[in-house]
């Protein structure tokens, strides 16, 4: 299992309208073979931050949907982010 999990700054004026133009990706993401979640949203206490939370039964299955990456006019919008891949070997209830 992986899990893509980590926070994107934009400017905070910009955010709403970054998160409603990722609306199409979020749709297509959970829709995707290998997809078990996939979340972008506005965080609670940093009106420049958004969190990122996706899981996926592998690494294959992550590469298939990503491709390139976020388009030009995408990337633009990102001021700075910390999105790290980790690697799950074991799953258990809590």
């Amino acid at each position: 299992m992986i899990i893509i999990a980590g926070r994107l700054y934009v400017g905070a004026e910009a955010r709403d309208a970054y998160l409603a133009g990722c609306r199409k990706v979020v749709e297509t993401a959970r829709s995707a073979p290998g997809c078990l979640d996939f979340a972008l949203s506005a965080d609670m206490l940093e009106p420049d931050r958004i969190n990122v939370y996706e899981r996926w039964e592998s690494g294959e299955d992550v590469e298939r949907f990503r491709g390139d990456g976020p388009g030009p006019e995408q990337a633009a919008r990102i001021r700075d982010a910390e999105v790290m891949r980790y690697v799950i070997s074991a799953v258990e209830a809590p």
